[in-house]
This record gives C-alpha cells, structure tokens and sequence, in this order.
C-alpha cells in the first residue's frame, strides 16, 4: 500500500500504522477496540495512541468516562512532513555549525595520521577537488607543490579545469618544478630545481591545509595517490619546502 510505505518514510513502524489505520476503519473508539482490531495488546496500543497525539496523528475525548481516539485528517501528513522537513534542516544547520570542532577531534584523534589511498583518473581527481575544498576554507589560501615533470601531465589530465577552478576560488600556490617544463597560469609563482630527468623517480606533492598528497604511477604507468592528514607531517613538509624555495 502506497500510504503505508509513506507513513513508513516519515518514521512510523508496523505496529503505530497498524493502530493508525484501525483508527480510521473504527472512528472514535476506546483503547480496547483499538487494540483488537490491530491485534495488539492493550498497553502497547495506549503507548502508540500517546505517540500519535504527540505527532499529531490523533486526538481524543472523554466520554462517559472513558478515553475515545480518533484519527486525525489525512491532510495531518502533510503537515507532519513539513514539520519533518523543518526538523532536518535544523538539525542540517547544527551539524554544519558543529563540523569545525569535530574535524578538529577527527584530524587530533590520538594524534595518528589519517591516510587515505587513491588510484586511477578518478582517484587523482579526488585528490585535486580535496585540494580545492581544502584551501577554500583556509585563511591563508597558499599552497605548495614539488611538480615532477615526469607525472605533471598525469595529474592534471585528471582535471583539466583544475587551474581555472583555483583562480575563480583565489586559491594560490606556489611550485618547485623537479625538471623542465611547468608554465604559470594565474595567482601562481614558480621555480626550477635542476634534476637529471634520465635518473628523475620522483613523486607529485602537493602540501595543502593540514594534509600532504603523493602522486605517482604504478608499475603499468598507472596513476596513484595518497593523502596524509596530519597538522605535524604538513608543517613539516611546508617547513622544507619554503627552504628550498628560498634557496632557489
């Protein structure tokens, strides 16, 4: 039944719909009827019919002495849907004001590094839209790449609007090219390190907000990354960069 898959949507088990639809079959009637014609025993039944006054589903009134409940008009879920829907934003709300504390816990947790694995166009391209979200929320929205001339091709055909993307988010970054090659496109500066290409095994990084990515390729000229998050390795590995960039 369609209703029942609805009121199944909206947080109702088998038995409050079981007792939600006797109520519309019987009209005003007392718990034990209700009861019976849901087959269930009377002190769930009155539990459920509770619930149901509090979502508004149902209401009551006495008579003779007793308790009569009634079944609210269907136009109820409707209004219980919004009411749904008004909860979960602000719950969505709550838990967007609460994401910077937990990310903090997350990325502090027993101060262990948080390392995820990557592989393939997509996973270099995970990597990339990481980056990009990262450094969107960083006060200072500088950061730093050792760009291998033997994998730069790989990693940015994975995304080739990568660049246009960090301007339009005036993102900035600078790189030390490992070998010839690399060109500046906008809010970028960059420097040439001289290396041997014929004997250049070297990784693609990039050091961004707390996190460092390794970029490489497998043995089949594969592309695979990972990621590290950990405050201590990025300060570290931004540390070492700055000085070699000084020296350049």
């Amino acid at each position: 039944m369609q209703t029942e898959a609805l009121l199944k949507e909206i947080g109702l088990t088998d038995k409050e719909i079981a007792v939600y639809f006797s109520l519309i079959e019987l009209g005003p009637s007392p718990v034990r009827t209700v009861a019976l014609q849901a087959k269930i025993n009377r002190g769930t039944t009155y539990d459920i019919l509770k619930k149901l006054l509090d979502e508004g589903l149902a209401s009551y009134f006495d008579k003779t002495n007793h308790q009569y409940f009634v079944a609210a008009r269907p136009e109820k879920i409707v209004s219980l849907i919004k009411q749904r829907q008004e909860q979960l934003e602000g719950l969505k709300k709550r838990a967007q004001d609460s994401l910077p504390e937990l990310q903090l816990m997350f990325e502090k947790r027993g101060g262990k590094p948080i390392v995820r694995f990557h592989e393939g166009i997509e996973g270099i391209r995970t990597i990339l839209e990481d980056v990009l979200l990262t450094m969107e929320k960083q006060n200072d929205k500088t950061y730093f790449v050792y760009s291998s001339a033997d994998i730069r091709g790989n990693v940015y055909q994975a995304m080739k609007d990568f660049s246009e993307r960090r301007i339009k988010k005036n993102i900035l970054v600078k790189t030390i090219s490992l070998g010839e090659g690399g060109q500046l496109v906008g809010l970028d500066e960059r420097k040439w390190m001289p290396a041997n290409k014929k004997d250049l095994k070297a990784t693609y990084e990039l050091i961004y907000g707390g996190k460092v990515a390794h970029i490489s390729l497998d043995n089949a000229s594969n592309p695979v990354g990972i990621i590290i998050q950990n405050q201590e390795i990025y300060e570290t590995q931004k540390m070492i960069f700055e000085f070699n960039w000084s020296k350049l």
